[in-house]
């Protein structure tokens, strides 16, 4: 009888799947000064991008030749819609000035002292710091160091911006303030210079006031010419 014979079963191969991933492992901070540097350079290269942006844009002589209104015109409208805050001086003034007229001819006969610097104060409010004599020290102070204090002048000159210095409406409204200036002058000294208990005198001043609403408008006319209202 022969000898069994030994059999040799083979061991399973193990099964070898995809490997799992490897877990992301995030990159070290930056230290603060490299977090400092690496932000100055992204601010840098935006503005580097905003520079090339304003460069490749089309110039503005195009936009006039697409009749795309200009600046120019944006700015004159925008004068036209604050027109009534920059004619407010000139209203305040001839408001003020229209009160003191019905003061002179109030039909009370008595006025003292009180009356006349109540006169006199509302004169110089109404010349809108335009009469040199007029000012206080700190706004003669203020002129002396080239500061313009006059508030007509600074209304005429923000109305007249866009004009040229010898634009024919520019030219004839800086006559009519200086016009306004001189009225001004001329009713001040005549007010200081009067009795105005006596009434012939309150009559004068008077007319005087008259004459100083009267190139008050035409003042007013010719800062609305320059706005174009």
């Amino acid at each position: 009888m022969s000898p069994p014979r030994s059999c040799l079963i083979p061991s399973p191969r193990p099964i070898i799947g995809p490997l799992p991933p490897k877990p992301l492992i995030p990159p070290p901070p930056l230290p603060p000064s490299n977090r400092r540097l690496k932000a100055a350079i992204s601010r840098r290269d935006a503005l580097a991008l905003s520079l090339l942006s304003l460069l490749r844009q089309p110039p503005p002589a195009s936009a006039f030749s697409l009749g795309i209104s200009g600046p120019k015109d944006w700015l004159r409208e925008q004068k036209k819609k604050s027109a009534n805050f920059l004619l407010a001086p000139i209203d305040g003034s001839r408001n003020i000035l229209r009160a003191a007229y019905l003061f002179l001819v109030k039909g009370d006969s008595e006025y003292g002292e009180k009356d006349v610097e109540e006169l006199q104060g509302m004169l110089r409010s109404a010349s809108r710091d335009c009469i040199p004599e007029e000012r206080n020290s700190f706004v003669t102070f203020q002129s002396k160091t080239g500061v313009e204090v006059c508030t007509f002048q600074l209304v005429l000159k923000n109305a007249a911006s866009l004009l040229d210095n010898n634009d024919p409406i520019k030219l004839e409204a800086e006559a009519s303030l200086r016009d306004l200036v001189r009225s001004f002058t001329s009713l001040n000294a005549v007010a200081n210079e009067t009795d105005i208990q006596i009434p012939s005198s309150r009559l004068k001043v008077a007319d005087a006031l008259m004459d100083s609403i009267s190139s008050l408008n035409k003042f007013e006319q010719g800062v609305k010419d320059c706005l174009e209202i």
